[in-house]
């Protein structure tokens, strides 16, 4: 897929605001001020709009210091240009992907800080308010990125010769080398699950009557649970949106009043019993115990067994792979292909090795194209975590670790020639219009190291 990314920020040379702008940061953040920071035509920066910028980066881990500052300031007055841009062009904003967005950001925000309390005591504003603002800054944020990809579309189709041009100018260690891919077969059996099913439902069922017998769920879910990350805290989950929940287990919980236990909740992680503490809205605070179906050696012994035995009939080539996958595999994603392997996301047939589980990888890494697997246990793509599976993999084709070339890597090779004519007609529109368009720039930031040099002459004298 053509990446395109429109920013190239490389990281900033060492490099720290004076501290008269980290005093003013500290001041705006103890609610004492706010300043106009850049102007850009008409677009506005202002300190405000920097620290809360750098708020939501911090939820996503991110903690920015000096030096990030001045890259973000940069990254801002970028996509200021853009949005000016947008405007002149008359860019329509789409309105389906603002509301989405925005509620992935209110239910992400919501959850980090346990509820609108929380919300309007880490922004200072109420929460009506920040939604107004975040739609607005989201509808922005679509034309800026519009307006990125028409610059990114104005670059033409490349032609093989083209693609040919680029690689001759290209130094060979700058092109990409293309890692050992593999393409695998597998046949998958899975081990009782119904009886284990049971055996779980029943031990979690005992759990519950010990509960409402008058068991505190907390002490329980602490000794009992497979959760550990809610364990640990007596099973309680936090104030969360229910939409970061599976269906199945935010439903039961929404239904539930405080204080009840729920029956036993099914999904791709196991089997749970819920209590709800508290509801506001589309978001609760409750908790759980999780248990997990188990397997014991004698469903090992079965599954290696019955795999084995399909082993030897595909050496003895009794039965075909393809065939015995169709008949015998018990994974419904690979068996109606004749057990062929793909990416659940790209749809690939061909893996890198990181993107084999560690167990699959383990089992085929010293096997030679045709070779077929002894069985082992993996997991599936069912849940987080996956679920238990037996399995033999064929090694279909082993695909050896090159340097990209033309005639093996074409759709490589152009889709990073591709990039590299959008980047550089991006760089060129964001410099041309730096030198065209009216920005001025508040001197706390003249110690920023920018990336590109036409910044210099845009601080306020």
């Amino acid at each position: 897929m053509i990446n395109l990314r429109i920013m190239r920020f490389a990281a900033a040379a060492a490099a720290f605001l004076v501290v008269s702008a980290s005093a003013f940061a500290q001041k705006y953040q103890n609610g004492l001020i706010d300043k106009t920071v850049a102007v850009v035509g008409n677009e506005v920066i202002t300190i405000s709009d920097l620290e809360e910028e750098i708020r939501m980066q911090a939820m996503g881990g991110y903690m920015s210091d000096k030096t990030g500052r001045c890259e973000l300031l940069e990254q801002m007055m970028v996509a200021k240009i853009f949005l000016m841009q947008s405007r002149v062009d008359s860019l329509e904003v789409n309105n389906d992907m603002v509301e989405s967005n925005l509620s992935d950001r209110m239910d992400r925000i919501m959850s980090y800080y346990g509820g609108e309390e929380g919300v309007e005591k880490e922004f200072g504003k109420p929460v009506y308010k920040l939604r107004q603002e975040w739609r607005k800054a989201l509808e922005e944020q679509t034309l800026t990125q519009q307006m990125q990809q028409e610059v990114s579309r104005k670059v033409p189709e490349l032609t093989p010769y083209d693609v040919q041009m680029y690689i001759d100018a290209t130094d060979p260690e700058d092109l990409p080398v293309v890692p050992m891919k593999y393409q695998l077969s597998q046949i998958c059996i899975y081990p009782d699950r119904e009886s284990a099913n049971l055996a779980v439902k029943e031990r979690l069922l005992a759990i519950r009557e010990r509960i409402i017998n008058g068991e505190k769920f907390s002490t329980l879910a602490r000794i009992y649970s497979q959760d550990p990350g809610s364990a640990r805290k007596g099973g309680e989950l936090g104030m969360a949106s229910k939409s970061i929940f599976w269906p199945a287990f935010s439903d039961a919980a929404m239904a539930l009043k405080p204080g009840v236990v729920s029956q036993i909740v099914e999904t791709p992680d196991g089997f749970h019993i819920i209590e709800v503490l508290e509801k506001k809205g589309d978001m609760f605070n409750a908790r759980h115990i999780l248990l997990k179906p188990e397997y014991t050696s004698e469903d090992m012994e079965k599954g290696f067994h019955m795999l084995d035995s399909l082993k030897t009939e595909l050496q003895n080539e009794a039965v075909t792979f393809e065939l015995a996958a169709r008949f015998y595999s018990e994974d419904p994603a690979t068996r109606t292909n004749g057990g062929q392997m793909a990416d659940p996301y790209t749809g690939s047939s061909y893996f890198e090795i990181d993107q084999l589980k560690p167990q699959d990888y383990a089992a085929i890494r010293d096997l030679k194209e045709g070779e077929i697997s002894e069985p082992f246990s993996s997991l599936d793509n069912e849940g987080r975590d996956g679920n238990l599976v037996y399995k033999i993999i064929r090694v279909d084709k082993i695909l050896p670790a090159h340097p990209a070339s033309f005639t093996n890597d074409y759709t490589l090779l152009h889709e990073q020639a591709t990039q590299k004519k959008q980047m550089e007609a991006i760089d060129e529109f964001i410099n041309s219009k730096i030198k065209t368009t009216y920005i001025i720039i508040d001197p706390l930031y003249k110690d920023c190291v920018f990336e590109r040099s036409g910044w210099e002459e845009k601080f306020r004298k």
